[in-house]
């Protein structure tokens, strides 16, 4: 398991259905270093900071084994890393191998897996698509929230370490195959 990419953004404008919406939904790769620190990596940023962003929400991971699915789904070879709004794009770190409380470190940084994403219409506003939510739920590839547990610096390139496990935790794709997940975990 590893990160092919770490991504971030700030606030921006997207025109959607004839209006303004304020996001910062669009995340780009950076290079190098970057520093985790408390709930956010630096130079990243969440425009409406009541539903996004925050201790259960500091990082969003999504993994780059999901990317030729979307452009063959959706007919788009134009997809980076970024994308779905993910900070960090991995590979071999996917919904069924992640369970709710694994413990990994990433470069310096340590975290805690969390909960699937359940993404808010920006994620249609970015893709000019309205029926992206549905599409993405369907799909059962929504990537997942990690909470900060210890500061520190990671890169792309970083080896995603696996520290603690619980013996009964389920996987995110356990989470996401429940009927009503989302009441539970939102």
């Amino acid at each position: 398991m590893k990160v092919l990419s770490v991504n971030v953004g700030g606030p921006g404008v997207i025109r959607w259905q004839g209006r303004d919406i304020r996001t910062s939904i669009r995340k780009n790769p950076v290079p190098g270093a970057i520093t985790f620190r408390g709930v956010n990596l630096v130079g990243d940023d969440q425009s409406d900071r009541r539903v996004h962003g925050g201790p259960l929400k500091a990082v969003y991971t999504y993994p780059s084994e999901h990317y030729p699915f979307w452009a063959n789904e959706l007919n788009r070879n134009d997809l980076t890393f970024g994308a779905f709004g993910e900070n960090l794009t991995t590979q071999g770190w996917t919904e069924p191998e992640a369970r709710v409380g694994d413990l990994v470190r990433i470069g310096t940084a340590e975290f805690e897996v969390v909960r699937p994403r359940s993404p808010c219409y920006k994620l249609e506003a970015s893709f000019q698509r309205s029926d992206m939510i549905r599409r993405f739920h369907e799909s059962k590839r929504s990537g997942f929230y990690l909470r900060g547990v210890r500061d520190g610096v990671l890169s792309a390139g970083d080896e995603i370490m696996l520290l603690a496990r619980k013996p009964s935790a389920l996987s995110i794709s356990d989470i996401l195959r429940s009927e009503n997940w989302r009441a539970e975990y939102l």
